[in-house]
C-alpha cells in the first residue's frame, strides 16, 4: 500500500491561488490512482502541515515550495519531527519549472527578468540565481530587500530594452503575481503550477523518497 502523499503548499489569500494549488493537488491525485494525497500549508491557510502529520500513520511530505528554505527547515522540520516521515526536497529548483518557464516566454523577448518572492534566506537567494543564470535573466525581487522587479524592468528600458518578459517564478497566483502584471513589462508567464508537468515532478519526488525507503537497511 501506497504511504500518504502530504502536499505542504504556503497558503495564500487568493481566492485564484488557492484554487491552482488545490488544482496541482487534484492533479497529483488523478495521475496516481489510489494515492491520498492530502493537502496542507504552513502559512494563512488551513489545515496546518501539523495537523495532517498527527492524522497519518504512514506518509511521504512533499514540499509545494521552490526552494529549501525557512519553511522547509523549520516549519515543515518541526511538524515531521518524531513521525519518521521522510520530507523531499522542494520541487525547485528543477529542469522542469525552467522549461515550463521557457515555454511560456516570448520569441521576441530581447531581456528577461526572473521574478521571485522576496527572501533574506541565503539558500534561496542562491537558487534563484542559479536559475536566473541557467535562464540568461536578471534577477527581480517581488518583496524585501531588492532590486524590485519593477526597477529592474525599468532599468532595461533604460539601458534600450524593446520588449521585456518577466519569467514568474512564483508556483501559484496572489499578491505577489499580480504585481508583476503592473510591473513594466511586455509579457509575464503563468504561475508554474498551470504546467501538468509540476504534477509530474511532485509525484517524483515521492517516488524518488520512497524509494531510498525501500533501499534503506533496517
Amino acid at each position: 500500500m501506497n504511504p500518504t502523499l502530504i502536499a505542504v503548499a504556503h497558503g495564500t489569500r487568493s481566492p485564484a491561488g488557492r484554487r491552482q494549488i488545490e488544482q496541482l493537488a487534484r492533479t497529483v491525485a488523478r495521475r496516481r490512482p489510489g494515492l491520498d494525497v492530502r493537502l496542507c500549508y504552513v502559512d494563512v491557510q488551513e489545515p496546518k502541515v501539523s495537523v495532517i502529520t498527527e492524522e497519518a500513520t504512514d506518509a511521504v511530505v512533499v514540499p509545494l515550495l521552490l526552494s529549501c528554505g525557512y519553511h522547509v527547515r523549520v516549519d515543515i522540520a518541526e511538524a515531521v519531527s518524531g513521525t519518521g516521515f521522510p520530507v523531499t526536497g522542494p520541487l525547485g529548483p528543477d529542469p522542469i519549472l525552467l522549461d515550463s518557464m521557457v515555454r511560456n516566454l516570448p520569441d521576441d523577448a530581447d531581456a528577461i527578468v526572473l521574478a521571485a518572492a522576496g527572501s533574506s534566506d541565503p539558500l534561496w537567494r542562491a537558487d534563484v540565481e542559479g536559475v536566473a543564470s541557467r535562464l540568461g535573466a536578471e534577477i527581480g525581487y517581488t518583496s524585501g530587500a531588492g532590486p524590485l522587479v519593477k526597477d529592474v524592468v525599468a532599468g532595461l528600458r533604460e539601458r534600450g530594452a524593446r520588449r521585456i518578459a518577466i519569467a514568474a517564478y512564483l508556483l501559484a497566483e496572489g499578491l505577489f503575481y499580480r504585481s508583476l502584471l503592473n510591473a513594466g513589462a511586455d509579457a509575464v508567464t503563468p504561475p508554474l503550477c498551470h504546467d501538468d508537468a509540476v504534477a509530474d515532478l511532485v509525484l517524483r519526488r515521492f517516488d524518488a523518497a520512497r524509494l531510498t525507503l525501500a533501499g534503506s537497511p533496517l
